[in-house]
């Protein structure tokens, strides 16, 4: 007897990976790298952290990582602390690219899969990423500061 086979998972046709030198992530493996990402951000008191699904709608990321950083100094350890905590955790994994680290009120990190901003907070209300991004689907991150004490 035949089985079925779901043609439209067949036929669907994979995204190639951002970093050729690496196998594309799945959704599963891509989420948890953008956890990771925000898990550093709360590492640096970060405010307002957000991860947008981009996947369905645009073909440079499966997710972003948009966190505010209240000082150009704070943005810039936001920044540090997810280049180390990724690199730690996942291998040695660095970013494709990084724009922004010398003037501090936008970093963008590119891992490919995941793209992580850090902004002041002038910097994220004039570019409003969450409304021009908004159709994708937005996950806030819930770190430290909603833990209960210990």
């Amino acid at each position: 007897m035949a089985e079925a086979v779901n043609t439209t998972e067949a036929a669907s046709p994979t995204k190639p990976s951002p970093d050729p030198s690496r196998p594309r992530l799945n959704l599963d493996d891509s989420h948890q790298l953008a956890l990771l990402a925000a898990e550093a951000c709360d590492d640096r008191k970060a405010g307002d952290i957000v991860l947008l699904r981009v996947e369905e709608i645009s073909s440079i990321a499966d997710w972003f990582v948009i966190a505010t950083g209240f000082s150009d100094v704070q943005v810039r350890a936001i920044a540090r602390s997810v280049e180390d905590k990724i690199e730690e955790e996942s291998g040695g994994r660095l970013p494709l690219r990084k724009e922004g680290q010398k003037e501090g009120r936008w970093i963008l990190l590119d891992y490919g899969e995941v793209i992580v901003h850090a902004l002041t907070p002038d910097e994220r209300s004039y570019y409003d990423l969450e409304s021009f991004w908004g159709h994708g689907e937005k996950e806030v991150f819930l770190g430290s500061e909603s833990a209960p004490p210990a």
